[in-house]
């Protein structure tokens, strides 16, 4: 989006403000993209196992939610931050949010889901149902 300005050669201001608005603070102009974290999914005879990176997340704003068949992880994090001097004040905000979702297989047991989360890396471990789990091998005899 650009702003309509005057030409004039020596205000310097809107030009600034064009900048402000059109630059991502990362040396380009291009928008910043959604992020969405790492997940790696593995499967075990009992259990589905899923861990998430996502570094910088409090334990405590990550939320975790089961509806149906459908597990959601997601969290929003808000930043204020603000300097004050003399000549100005200065405020800036960041958003740090993602919402990841995923659909569970009918094997899942939904009610013994288990969540930790250390350093940055979020393991959640889906237990199968008893129906689900490998049956050992049985022997039959001949008559």
């Amino acid at each position: 989006m650009k702003l309509a300005h005057r030409t004039t050669t020596n205000n310097w201001l809107p030009s600034l403000i064009d900048e402000m608005f059109t630059n991502d603070y990362m040396g380009g102009t291009a928008p910043i993209k959604s992020w969405n974290p790492a997940v790696n999914i593995s499967e075990a005879d009992d259990k589905f196992e899923l861990d998430m990176i996502i570094p910088g997340f409090k334990k405590e704003n990550i939320t975790i939610e089961v509806d149906q068949d459908v597990l959601t992880i997601s969290s929003e994090v808000i930043n204020d931050k603000e300097e004050k001097t003399e000549q100005f004040t200065r405020k800036e905000f960041t958003l740090k949010s993602f919402s990841r979702s995923f659909n569970l297989p009918d094997t899942v047991n939904k009610e013994d889901i288990a969540a930790d989360y250390n350093d940055g890396i979020l393991n959640i471990v889906l237990p199968k149902k008893e129906e689900a789990l490998p049956q050992p091998k049985r022997m039959i005899t001949l008559k």
